[in-house]
């Protein structure tokens, strides 16, 4: 990489390296995608938290449509790519999801602590509106990781 040539790295097929998790720890948004979707697939901007086991884990409501399409279909994708404004890096984690009905709302206070500066009172308003409707957690178990870096 510091010599201007472009680093690709599958080797790893279905796990995260320390590297690959030290990145997705950033408060940067991932982009899922659903297998149950429109073709091509949508994907949509979500919070997501990099897990010590290796897994990647976001909340929705549960009856959303990405949660209606994973109970159909579990297959799904998370890219997360670095900055514009910093040298380019993304990874990519494909793999099944489960839908579990526990531990939503933490993971929720978790990643608006996050993203969110929550002293905003505003920003506080809106995770007491996420906290107090029903929510579902959905965990990525990755099968394929795939990374880029220049």
């Amino acid at each position: 990489m510091s010599n201007g040539t472009p680093s690709t790295d599958a080797t790893d097929a279905g796990a995260l390296t320390a590297q690959d998790l030290a990145f997705l720890r950033r408060p940067l948004h991932g982009f899922l995608s659903v297998a149950a979707g429109p073709l091509p697939p949508q994907p949509r901007p979500v919070w997501f938290e990099a897990t010590a086991d290796g897994t990647i884990q976001l909340f929705t409501a549960p009856d959303s449509l990405k949660a209606r399409r994973l109970r159909r279909d579990p297959r799904a994708s998370l890219v997360v790519a670095a900055p514009a404004n910093e040298r380019e890096r993304w990874v990519s984690v494909a793999g099944r999801v489960t839908v579990e009905p526990e531990g939503a709302h933490d993971l929720a206070a978790r990643l608006a602590a996050r993203y969110w500066d929550l002293d905003d009172p505003a920003r506080a308003d809106d995770l007491s509106g996420i906290l107090a409707a029903e929510q579902v957690r959905l965990v990525i178990r990755p099968e394929a990781v795939r990374r880029f870096a220049y």
